[in-house]
């Protein structure tokens, strides 16, 4: 799929797509077959392969597919107020509870993630999705900047500071069973973004 086809899908695609989510939420990456993903697929198991190459070509185009929807799901929750979509921001990525579906698409994007140690194709692409996050971060740091609501901070490492954590308690959560885990940092982010605040007395 080129770049252009990636940003705008098409319905077949999109159906690939979710036939592929749901295989790997059902199989996992290490028993994922081809297979797996048309008994999910409702039309014909040649469009798979009219449209990828192999397995991994899908699954390196899943995982971007996924990276972009979250992403833009996140950028399209931003509001007039930037701390307050920070504090949004964080508790998208690490509810107090995820539901059935939240839960399966974060153990989906952690398995690949985990890919990325040996795959090239898969590196670039996180690498591609940290970077995005990372700089939707920094402009809403950089927005609170300028409307005087943050001041003294250092935006580039407080934004690469924030992605960091939240995509380690997302991680920690899809891999441990310290379910406090991710309340703990959380609350601890929260708790930092309410520090970085002008105090009220000062302004």
């Amino acid at each position: 799929m080129t770049d252009e086809a990636a940003a705008n899908p098409s319905e077949t695609e999109r159906e690939i797509m979710d036939a592929t989510f749901r295989a790997l939420c059902t199989h996992g990456y290490a028993d994922l077959s081809i297979a797996n993903i048309a008994e999910e697929f409702d039309k014909s198991k040649s469009l798979l392969y009219y449209h990828y190459d192999s397995k991994e070509d899908l699954l390196a185009e899943f995982l971007g597919y996924a990276i972009d929807y979250f992403l833009a799901d996140l950028e399209a929750q931003t509001g007039d107020d930037p701390m307050e979509s920070l504090h949004g921001l964080v508790d998208k990525v690490l509810p107090a509870e995820l539901d059935g579906e939240e839960a399966d698409a974060q153990r989906a994007i952690t398995e690949l993630r985990m890919q990325a140690v040996t795959d090239e194709t898969f590196r670039e692409r996180m690498t591609a999705s940290d970077e995005r996050f990372a700089a939707h971060v920094r402009g809403l740091l950089e927005e609170a900047a300028e409307a005087g609501v943050v001041e003294d901070v250092d935006l580039e490492r407080t934004a690469k500071h924030l992605q960091a954590t939240l995509a380690g308690g997302m991680f920690g959560r899809a891999t441990t069973d310290r379910s406090d885990a991710s309340a703990a940092i959380r609350e601890s982010l929260h708790a930092y973004l309410d520090d970085l605040r002008v105090d009220a007395d000062d302004e």
